[in-house]
């Protein structure tokens, strides 16, 4: 049985026409931050293995409407689940400067950050900031002009947001530990991540998953009671081939980690 999960419903609507074919998938509208519960409520203790593609999709990017891209000019929006009631609009026009200038920094490590929360609170005074063209015109006019060679000057802070919209990072430590502890014996969890704050908090949990003898190297035996649940597969992120980056170049960023239950 694959189980496929997804906050997206419009992402649910495009799996089930392409699998058609196959009745041994279920569809959940839901996160994988809470892939306890809705195991749970399918009766299901154990599985032999998970996929987890974390962040954006390419669907998500390329539908302008849903507010994600920093090209056009759209709604604010970036809900990946659009029965959510937060959007990147509310976050822009309703957060305090600190908070703004903190999310920016932290979810995108972008270095202007008070400059760009600063400006997003004098320009919100003027009006409510509603456009996804409006927010990328404040970003620019708040970085040096020396400084926009690195790619789009938005990108950074359009991903801080949409991180902060869909929760996509406090829980991911956490979660990976769930997956890991539900896999059955020998089972594998595989994190394809696409930036470094992903990738962070996978390693962090797959190290504390595959655990650490702390006792002093003289002692004979472990007193530390160390638990592991299992091993880290590959210990360097396996990334695209050359060939895979030239034809898909979004796949320039992806890391895929792999950790087997013991």
């Amino acid at each position: 049985m694959l189980i496929g999960i997804d906050r997206d419903e419009e992402a649910l609507a495009a799996a089930k026409q392409r699998l058609s074919d196959y009745k041994n998938v279920k569809y959940i509208h839901g996160n994988h931050d809470d892939i306890n519960n809705i195991l749970n409520n399918l009766g299901i203790s154990e599985v032999d293995g998970i996929l987890l593609d974390l962040g954006v999709s390419s669907y998500q990017l390329d539908e302008k409407n849903r507010g994600f891209s920093y090209l056009g000019e759209n709604e604010l929006d970036m809900r990946m689940d659009k029965t959510q009631n937060l959007t990147a609009k509310e976050v822009i026009n309703t957060y305090t400067e600190k908070d703004l200038a903190n999310i920016i920094y932290e979810y995108g490590e972008e270095r202007f950050s008070r400059v760009i929360a600063k400006n997003i609170c004098i320009a919100r005074k003027e009006k409510q900031i509603t456009t996804t063209k409006e927010l990328v015109d404040i970003i620019e006019k708040s970085i040096p002009f020396s400084k926009k060679k690195d790619g789009h000057p938005a990108k950074r802070t359009f991903q801080a947001i949409r991180i902060e919209v869909n929760n996509e990072i406090k829980p991911l430590y956490n979660t990976v530990l769930s997956c890991i502890k539900i896999l059955k014996k020998g089972g594998r969890l595989c994190i394809i991540t696409f930036h470094s704050l992903e990738d962070r908090a996978v390693k962090k949990a797959y190290v504390e998953a595959e655990g650490r003898c702390t006792c002093p190297k003289d002692l004979p035996y472990c007193v530390c009671n160390n638990v592991s649940f299992g091993k880290i597969i590959n210990k360097k992120p396996i990334t695209a081939t050359k060939e895979e980056q030239e034809e898909n170049s979004r796949s320039k960023s992806a890391k895929l980690r792999i950790f087997e239950r013991r």
